[in-house]
């Protein structure tokens, strides 16, 4: 699958269609397999923050994570194609133009580059719990608008995080998740009510081979 896949040479390539104004939700991860939690995360958050499409980032490795299972980009990029199966969901290899791992670099490129674009990070509440452990995670929420997306039972846990607790005083009600998208960084808003648990850890076999598939 992934032998005719070929990685774009310039970010402009490498980034799905746009207008100028876009409200964008990125989703940055391994993708290792996609599932249905991404794809629902992602309807989740353009009908709660009223975005115009999602962008999937398809990360060559988690620097967080052991990577020894990881698939090829070009089965993951196809796969995930596959799965988003929404005119609104792009799915990019950006990172692998930008050749970084990091968040930080992507939001950098991305805010340069795209200056008439309005974007908000999307990450789910497992990740928050984790998040001051990303690189220049600070930076990141000062650059950029966050929507947590809460995924029982991490809830408590990702509340009382270092990070969350670092910037509780940014965070918008549930209620205003809609304006998430024109706040200047930091903000951030915990939109609960999706109700799917699913993560790409679980449909992994031992072997780092995908359920389902040989």
């Amino acid at each position: 699958m992934s032998n005719n896949f070929v990685v774009p040479r310039s970010v402009a390539q490498a980034a799905p269609p746009h207008t100028q104004g876009m409200r964008i939700g990125l989703l940055g991860g391994s993708f290792n397999p996609p599932h249905q939690a991404h794809r629902a995360i992602s309807q989740f958050a353009l009908k709660r923050l009223q975005l115009d499409r999602v962008w999937w980032l398809v990360t060559p490795g988690n620097p967080l994570k052991e990577n020894g299972n990881l698939h090829e980009l070009g089965e993951r990029m196809q796969a995930a194609r596959e799965v988003a199966d929404d005119p609104r969901i792009e799915v990019s290899c950006l990172e692998s133009v930008i050749r970084t791992r990091y968040t930080i670099d992507t939001i950098n490129t991305l805010r340069r580059r795209f200056s008439g674009l309005r974007f908000v990070w999307i990450m789910g509440a497992d990740n928050l719990a984790q998040f001051h452990r990303w690189q220049h995670w600070r930076r990141i929420a000062a650059q950029v608008p966050m929507a947590v997306i809460d995924r029982p039972p991490q809830s408590f846990r990702a509340l009382a995080s270092p990070a969350a607790r670092a910037l509780s005083r940014y965070r918008l009600p549930e209620k205003k998740a809609a304006l998430l998208a024109d706040r200047p960084a930091p903000a951030w808003v915990f939109l609960t009510g999706l109700k799917l648990n699913l993560s790409s850890t679980g449909l992994r076999n031992p072997d780092g081979s995908w359920k389902g598939t040989t």
